[in-house]
């Protein structure tokens, strides 16, 4: 049974602020983890990464504050992603240099991508989504 501590503690995560979740409505893991903060009641204001892609100052921002590399920012499974071998070429590019390319094309961001509360999660895993989130 959970302690009054802890419970207190949720509820005051989820009333700080909505999350930013930033999601291509057609990925099924996006609609997964939509699906998931729903049932966890999490608020949540929804971004269509493609027609609102996330600008340079943004990631710039994110990319920051989560303390993640910078890879972990790119939808390296996206066909867009292959058929520009970036795999090959971001090794070679500065941060700037990649935090201006993800700017230019929401598909080559990796998603659904949350952010609010002091947390960055980008790709959906449930057990760090609830590690990290409830």
């Amino acid at each position: 049974m959970e302690t009054r501590t802890k419970i207190v503690n949720k509820i005051m995560k989820r009333m700080v602020k909505k999350m930013l979740f930033i999601c291509y409505p057609k990925c099924s893991t996006c609609k997964k983890a939509k699906k998931w903060l729903d049932e966890h009641g999490i608020e949540y204001t929804e971004r269509h990464i493609v027609e609102e892609n996330p600008s340079y100052d943004e990631l710039k921002k994110w990319y920051t504050e989560s303390g993640l590399p910078l890879k972990k920012f790119f939808n390296t499974s996206g066909m867009l992603y292959k058929e520009m071998h970036l795999k090959d070429k971001l090794p070679t590019m500065s941060e700037d240099e990649q935090l201006q390319l993800l700017s230019t094309n929401g598909m080559l961001v990796k998603r659904p991508l949350v952010v609010g509360d002091g947390q960055v999660l980008t790709g959906f895993r449930e057990v760090e989504w609830t590690e990290k989130l409830l």
